[in-house]
């Protein structure tokens, strides 16, 4: 009988030693293994997600180490905050730890993606190849073959717990279940309200208070504008802990600082870190190095005592990945462009970027005017758009010239007196939107394109009525989105009523209005360059003439203020405020730079501009007097080919 060798009749063991140790070890309860551990022990990653596909190996990253063990099981900390640069492993130090919860720590736990898109992504192209690809894990998760298989898209179970992954959108899936261990990516692109019910982060952390000190939360995420991010906000309550590494001549311990990165002028390829105590240059083969001597450190006293908080930058990432001469490649192509610099403050060094907020001095605007006749435009300006803002007495347009490097030129702030319910003003808008401007050389341009505001729910009607009677192609109307981070998105389908009779369909389209108002004063900033220099104008330079660009004008231009405000559940915004009460100037100019946008302008190349300027440049012909004005067609009597792409049939 089976049992007749383990125990003879007293109750000792009468068999192989071997089998009771089996036994033994099959009662004992499994080793405590770190996260870092169970990684370099069980992860293999695939070629489907990763460059480098193998048996994951910590020691490629050693920054990364101390982070995953924090989020063991017995490490004391609770809530565990990774602010944090492009190309440094942050998203698999977050696989790594849903891979150790499925295998060696078994609980409910809760993967939070800003948007449910967004997280139906992540399990098709990270959870997913992390299960098939690891066999510890592949072996606790039923593949997904029927429906009670308990493996689907946005639900994995497994045994004693469960993997549900939602967006920071839904706040049915933020309450659906109590979770031990909390998964939250990428928090800067959380929502500020979900559905009315508060924030998305306070949301997910209530779900994990039942587990009491046994709950754990990791919060990852590239930060983006200060005072309002919330990996910064959570950073700033921890330790603040930076990771020091030695410089390989003095062997000064240090965390590596952008500022510290030089170059030979134009040569990112000499790319070298200065140490900050012997001021000896550090060359990229030092880096792993350095990397596997490197320690975290606390640089502040938390807020929270169970909070603890890592930051990192590109910098520290591993040879091979992004070497110090690809930084300073990226800064180098981002000079001149805001927008491309707080991509890179954000992405590579992993900081908040300040807004351009501050309004700029008026005094310094109208000082610096420019001389040009009046009705004309400069040699650089290629393009007319026109801004239109709606007031209850009057309508105000702008017509802006642009050029190559987003370069602009104002040619004329004009107010049409009117009641915006009759129909007189409108066809004074008309008859502008039908003129043309003298280029320096000699051509006559026209408004490519008008934008005009539709924000205010009075007189909604009346501009859609208007841009629908003057064609698509000749104006579009707009109205400002809050939290856009472009200068417009996509343009949505509505129904035109007036005075209950349907007049057709129309697209709106929404406008990035604090994007770009961040931009323009980004740019008003920009120095006038000296003759002396001979250099070029700055790329977003914004030229103002002096027979259109009054006191007042530059008064409206920088009328209003960027400020930091409290919103619901304690959720901090950036609003934009004025300073005095007319803004005019400044809401025409962000309508006609976002009817540039509308027109494509932004992904205009080099090629696109001088093919315009190569057009203005043949010979003008006077085109023959129109026989009424409100009747002129505006064209260019010399319009080569490829001057500007068809639209709608305004420009051939």
């Amino acid at each position: 009988m089976a049992g007749e060798y383990l125990l003879d009749e007293l109750g000792r063991f009468d068999g192989d030693a071997e089998i009771l140790q089996a036994w033994r070890d099959g009662m004992a309860p499994e080793p405590a293994l770190l996260v870092s551990e169970w990684a370099d022990r069980h992860r293999v990653l695939g070629s489907r997600g990763s460059a480098e596909p193998g048996p994951w190996r910590t020691a490629r990253t050693p920054y990364l180490r101390e982070i995953m063990d924090a989020l063991s099981p017995a490490h004391p900390a609770r809530r565990v905050v990774f602010m944090k640069g492009a190309q440094v492993g942050g998203t698999e130090c977050g696989n790594n730890w849903i891979g150790y919860v499925i295998h060696h720590a078994p609980g409910p736990m809760l993967a939070v993606q800003p948007t449910t898109e967004l997280a139906k992504r992540f399990s098709d192209q990270r959870i997913d190849p992390l299960v098939e690809e690891t066999p510890a894990i592949r072996e606790r998760v039923a593949p997904a073959r029927s429906r009670d298989s308990g493996n689907r898209q946005l639900s994995k179970e497994f045994p004693g717990g469960q993997l549900v992954m939602t967006g920071a959108n839904s706040a049915v899936g933020l309450r659906s279940m109590s979770a031990r261990f909390l998964f939250l990516d990428e928090i800067d692109a959380y929502p500020g309200d979900v559905e009315g019910e508060g924030d998305p982060i306070a949301l997910a952390e209530a779900r994990a208070r039942t587990f009491g000190w046994r709950r754990k939360m990791l919060l990852v995420s590239t930060p983006t504008i200060a005072g309002v991010s919330r990996i910064e906000r959570e950073y700033l309550a921890t330790d603040q802990r930076r990771y020091f590494v030695p410089c390989p001549h003095c062997g000064a311990m240090q965390w590596l600082r952008f500022e510290r990165l030089v170059w030979d002028e134009g040569a990112p390829d000499t790319a070298r870190y200065l140490c900050e105590a012997c001021d000896a240059p550090i060359g990229e083969q030092h880096k792993a190095q350095m990397l596997a001597a490197g320690e975290w450190r606390a640089t502040a006293e938390p807020a929270d005592p169970h909070a603890i908080g890592f930051h990192i930058s590109a910098l520290y990432s591993p040879p091979g990945w992004m070497p110090w001469s690809e930084v300073a490649r990226l800064w180098l192509a981002a000079q001149g462009d805001d927008r491309a610099i707080k991509t890179f403050r954000n992405t590579v060094l992993g900081k908040t970027w300040q807004e351009a907020g501050e309004a700029p001095d008026w005094r310094r605007l109208y000082d610096r005017r420019e001389h040009w006749p009046v009705g004309s435009v400069p040699a650089g300006g290629l393009l007319l758009t026109a801004g239109v803002d709606v007031q209850r007495d009057r309508l105000e347009a702008s017509v802006w010239a642009w050029g190559q490097d987003r370069q602009s030129w104002l040619i004329e702030h004009r107010v049409l007196a009117g009641n915006p319910f009759e129909a007189a003003v409108w066809e004074e808008l008309r008859r502008l939107l039908g003129e043309t401007w003298r280029h320096a050389s000699g051509h006559r341009l026209p408004i490519a394109m008008a934008a005009i505001d539709s924000g205010d729910g009075m007189t909604t009607a009346e501009v859609y009525a208007f841009v629908r009677r003057v064609g698509a192609g000749r104006a579009i109307a707009v109205k400002g989105q809050d939290g856009l981070r472009a200068a417009v998105g996509q343009p949505a389908a509505t129904e035109v009523k007036r005075q209950g009779r349907k007049l057709g369909g129309l697209k709106v389209w929404p406008v990035g209005s604090s994007f770009l108002k961040a931009e323009t004063y980004g740019w008003l900033k920009l120095d006038r360059p000296t003759e002396e220099s001979g250099e070029p104008f700055p790329a977003g330079y914004v030229h103002l003439p002096a027979h259109a660009a009054g006191e007042e004008f530059c008064r409206q231009l920088t009328a209003e203020q960027l400020v930091s405000r409290a919103g619901r559940n304690g959720f901090r915004r950036l609003e934009w405020v004025k300073t005095r009460e007319r803004n005019e100037a400044l809401d025409c100019r962000v309508y006609a730079r976002a009817a540039a946008a509308a027109l494509g302008m932004d992904g205009w190349g080099e090629g696109r501009w001088a093919r315009m300027a190569d057009a203005l440049s043949l010979p003008a012909q006077e085109p023959p007097a129109p026989a009424s004005p409100a009747d002129a067609v505006p064209a260019l009597t010399t319009r080569p080919r490829a001057w500007l792409a068809p639209r709608g049939g305004w420009l051939r």
